[in-house]
């Protein structure tokens, strides 16, 4: 049978379009691991909510309108309505209603953690200090655009306010100049060159170790081609984000191990061990990053894990987390973490309100209330704190946050 010639050209043009589809694509891909998936989810969860936050203590009284943070959502990337993605979390925040519309502020128990995570702050000043100067360090002209830096501050764990915070208390070590003239041009700059800083963390393992500095491989010993590939690229020397790169000739295999190893430096220093790969692009001339870094990183997937989870695409330092848990935890990540069981906190009695009240409504409609299976007991549902088995369970509570926080948020 003849083919008609027009259907040759749409199969064609459709076979080409895929292709090309699936070599972009490829670019980006990487066999996914769940654990760091997961860690990614709960990590989205608890950074909408932190932004929440933020908007909110940045009003007046600490009191925002509920229309107010519906005009902030899409900022935030979310959809559907802010009252109901609030009152997911009642013990977090409070949600009342005044004056013809919904308001929100934070409830005592968030009031006590903002309090706690100020303190925490203001005790890791030194830290947010050296983390400030080893980032200069490694910039080429030791000095870095004050709106970049905002860019990444969260990722650093660096206070909203480190203009006036950190800065003025140590102008032995930085100063701000401003050498455009322009109000976007205001930069940070290195004045005093630390040689104790400027030490890798991979040169500070090796010398607790007493060998030379080299990269950790975290990946499945089945990996038998990547761990070929990788001990080939170990075994060149290793080159210190800290030197000077000048030398170096660019696209070498010399300048890619400084490149690689200058890139998980910057992922040793922040507070989760990841970023935006978008936000790291926008540093590609003070870091000297190639302009195809997606490329560099998912030639590296012992060392880096690229994930395009949310449409974000974010690479991980692999060895920073066991599991889907950190290995070395910041002060600040654990007063975060405990906004993160706050908010798990919330989301029990969010779904346990939800919960009886769709058990009333079948109960009014004369649906028995609850389903069960051959030789399951029934659970009598009241309102005098009887063992309510299930989701009410101890044990089976954890098992549903742990598949409700590995969901991807709506």
């Amino acid at each position: 049978m003849k083919i008609p010639s027009g259907k040759i050209l749409i199969n064609t043009y459709v076979h080409n379009t895929n292709f090309h589809l699936l070599r972009r694509f490829s670019l980006w891909s990487m066999k996914k691991d769940p654990d760091l998936e997961a860690a990614l989810t709960r990590n989205r969860r608890w950074i909408v909510n932190n932004q929440i936050k933020n908007i909110i203590l940045r009003c007046p009284d600490h009191v925002a309108s509920v229309n107010f943070l519906q005009k902030k959502f899409k900022t935030l990337d979310l959809q559907g309505k802010a009252l109901n993605w609030v009152k997911k979390y009642p013990c977090c925040f409070e949600v009342y209603f005044k004056d013809d519309e919904y308001h929100c502020r934070l409830t005592k128990k968030m009031m006590l953690l903002v309090q706690e995570e100020e303190t925490v702050k203001d005790m890791q000043e030194t830290v947010f200090v050296e983390r400030l100067a080893k980032l200069l360090m490694m910039v080429s002209n030791h000095r870095l655009n004050v709106s970049k830096l905002n860019e990444i501050k969260n990722n650093l764990g660096l206070p909203d306010d480190y203009l006036i915070r950190i800065i003025p208390k140590h102008l032995d070590m930085f100063r701000v100049v401003n050498y455009g003239g322009r109000k976007n041009s205001m930069q940070i700059e290195l004045i005093k060159w630390d040689p104790e800083l400027a030490v890798s963390k991979i040169e500070r393992k090796s010398k607790e170790r007493v060998c030379n500095p080299s990269f950790t491989c975290s990946l499945p010993s089945t990996w038998v081609k990547s761990w070929e590939r990788f001990r080939e690229f170990d075994s060149l020397p290793y080159i210190s984000p800290y030197t000077d790169p000048g030398h170096l000739v660019n696209g070498s295999k010399e300048s890619e191990k400084r490149t690689i190893g200058l890139l998980h430096e910057f992922l040793s220093l922040t507070l989760w061990k990841k970023a935006s790969i978008m936000k790291l692009g926008h540093f590609t001339r003070e870091f000297r990053l190639p302009e195809r870094l997606n490329v560099l990183l998912l030639k590296h997937p012992g060392i880096f894990y690229v994930s395009n989870k949310y449409q974000i695409y974010t690479v991980l330092l692999r060895e920073g987390y066991n599991g889907s848990e950190l290995v070395e935890k910041d002060p600040l990540v654990v007063v975060k973490d405990k906004f993160g069981e706050l908010m798990q906190e919330g989301l029990h009695e969010y779904n346990r309100r939800r919960h009886m009240l769709n058990l009333e409504k079948k109960r009014k409609k004369g649906v028995i209330a609850m389903k069960r299976e051959k030789n399951e007991p029934v659970h009598e549902l009241s309102d005098e704190g009887d063992d309510l088995g299930g989701i009410f369970d101890p044990e089976e509570r954890k098992r549903f946050y742990k598949i409700l926080f590995e969901e991807k948020a709506r």
